[in-house]
């Protein structure tokens, strides 16, 4: 049985990661800097990689092309659409530049920020540039937000939230049109959830061709795991039935070595708030079928080995 532990240590992943963008438009023109967040320091970057190091992630990998031009697409749009942003790379080039340093002690390519806001991939990106440039847009976007909260209607951690839903938003509507995903006018039966079940798993076959997950991704609806101090058991069969009858149902999200949980877990406990690409993307898919769909929020990903992240999932009708 695996159990689901409270937030411990530092940790976030959460949903990780995935996803595309829609390729749309050039990069902005760099110009004027945005603000920088009071919470990015070295010293605190450093604390939280004492404090949870991920030496697993050392070995880099190579990251598809295809995959880096649509979350360069969904992720610099959104970043680019913040209030108080003017456009300019610097503050970003200088987050991805401390990460490379602090967490793979490597230097960072001097056009890094630049290649991936231009979708430039002539040499292709490897993992642990991707992790850096990643956070490096995040923590900048979510000091944005922060310095510029006046602009917008619900507290700064729904904010931030909600961003890492716009690029999940961005990244669902390039993957379904690039995979041809079907999706189901609803879930009322097991067709129509065997045809949801293929379009997730679409997507995390894309993602681990392209390097977002280095060793495997699954969605599975076949729960058995203690939560709450309690055991939530659920086969894959029940799944349509309870979600009808009792208006909620679970799944699990197992994510092997996703390339952005070093920086996931870092943000998280540096800024209370993660990038959630993978998960964002896939809540985005339940939610075109109807459903509000998300990963629990004690899920603690600091409590599993890397080759097997794991996130208990809710599911609930709008």
């Amino acid at each position: 049985m695996m159990k689901l532990t409270q937030l411990g240590i530092v940790g976030a992943l959460v949903g990780v990661l995935l996803l595309s963008m829609p390729g749309c438009g050039d990069p902005p023109e760099p110009a004027i800097e945005e603000p920088t967040g009071s919470m990015t320091t070295a010293a605190a970057l450093t604390d939280a990689v004492a404090a949870n190091p991920l030496p697993d992630f050392s070995e880099w990998w190579p990251i598809g092309d295809e995959f880096a031009t649509l979350m360069s697409d969904a992720i610099v749009s959104e970043w680019t659409a913040l209030a108080g942003n003017a456009g300019g790379f610097e503050t970003v080039s200088d987050h991805a530049t401390e990460y490379l340093d602090i967490v793979y002690q490597r230097d960072a390519p001097t056009s890094l920020v630049q290649d991936f806001a231009a979708k430039a991939f002539s040499t292709p990106l490897e993992s642990g540039e991707f992790d850096a440039l990643s956070y490096a847009f995040y923590r900048s976007a979510f000091d944005l937000i922060e310095a510029n909260l006046d602009a917008y209607e619900e507290p700064l951690e729904a904010e931030r939230r909600n961003f890492t839903r716009r690029v999940g938003q961005r990244a669902f509507a390039t993957l379904e049109d690039r995979l041809g995903l079907e999706l189901p006018a609803g879930l009322d039966d097991q067709v129509s959830f065997e045809i949801l079940r293929a379009a997730i798993d679409s997507i995390t076959t894309f993602l681990k061709q392209d390097g977002y997950f280095r060793d495997h991704g699954a969605f599975v609806f076949d729960v058995d795991v203690e939560h709450q101090g309690q055991r939530l058991g659920q086969p894959d069969a029940e799944f349509v039935d309870r979600l009808q009858t009792a208006g909620v149902a679970h799944a699990l999200f197992e994510m092997g070595y996703p390339v952005i949980l070093p920086s996931a877990v870092y943000l998280f406990a540096t800024v209370g708030e993660a990038q959630h690409h993978s998960s964002r993307t896939v809540e985005e898919l339940f939610a075109r079928v109807g459903y509000v769909a998300s990963e629990t929020h004690d899920f603690d990903p600091s409590g599993y080995p890397p080759d097997m992240v794991v996130e208990l999932w809710e599911v609930r009708r709008r």
